[in-house]
């Protein structure tokens, strides 16, 4: 079930506080997580909240990490995650702190010689100022730079149409189930990585 960002309204935002298998905020760990970033205001909390995710539960990929993240409690169990993992625990860690939040996705251009031409990469949006603002936890490095603005979108990348590269706007409570199935199908970062989605269907 998705809902676009132009047709949500406040009365729309249940679904985005519901926790889940895969955004499990009611884990012990998640609660407790959540807990420790709780802040005075609402904008407070998620600067922190997005803050934590991006720069102490690094990218997978970035570590050279084996273990697969799927839940967000995988990510805080593991202590990393690839884009899809992390933006689990940043919507989980946002529900359990009463702030609606959801998941979107872009689809890449791949530069590497992964057996897809494109791959699918995962963020979030969460409901501020009644309206959502996307925001990218994927993890700073020279290349994907995304400091907490929520006055001006900053995502880990830029699409480039030429190359066939998409953004979609939909923002969705649960994660696609084509991302699910490549997260719960591979049993090491490397497989999951020749596994990842190359588009939404």
């Amino acid at each position: 079930m998705s809902r676009t960002m132009r047709e949500n309204s406040p009365m729309d935002l249940k679904p985005f506080l519901a926790g889940s298998a895969v955004i499990d905020s009611e884990h012990p760990n998640v609660r407790r997580l959540a807990e420790s970033l709780r802040r005075k205001d609402e904008l407070a909390t998620v600067e922190a909240a997005y803050e934590v995710v991006r720069d102490q539960f690094p990218h997978s990929y970035d570590i050279g990490a084996t273990e697969v993240s799927v839940s967000a409690s995988d990510v805080i169990r593991h202590g990393h995650g690839i884009c899809f993992a992390k933006a689990h625990l940043l919507a989980a860690l946002l529900r359990a702190n009463g702030i609606p939040a959801g998941l979107c996705y872009q689809k890449l251009a791949r530069d590497d010689d992964g057996p897809a031409a494109s791959c699918l990469h995962g963020f979030n949006a969460v409901w501020l100022y009644g309206s959502w603002r996307r925001l990218d936890p994927r993890g700073n490095k020279p290349s994907t730079q995304a400091p907490f603005d929520p006055n001006c979108e900053r995502l880990a990348y830029t699409i480039d149409a030429r190359r066939g590269e998409s953004d979609y706007r939909d923002v969705l409570i649960e994660p696609l189930p084509c991302v699910l199935a490549a997260l719960r199908g591979s049993r090491t970062v490397a497989e999951l990585d020749r596994n990842l989605p190359p588009d939404r269907d």
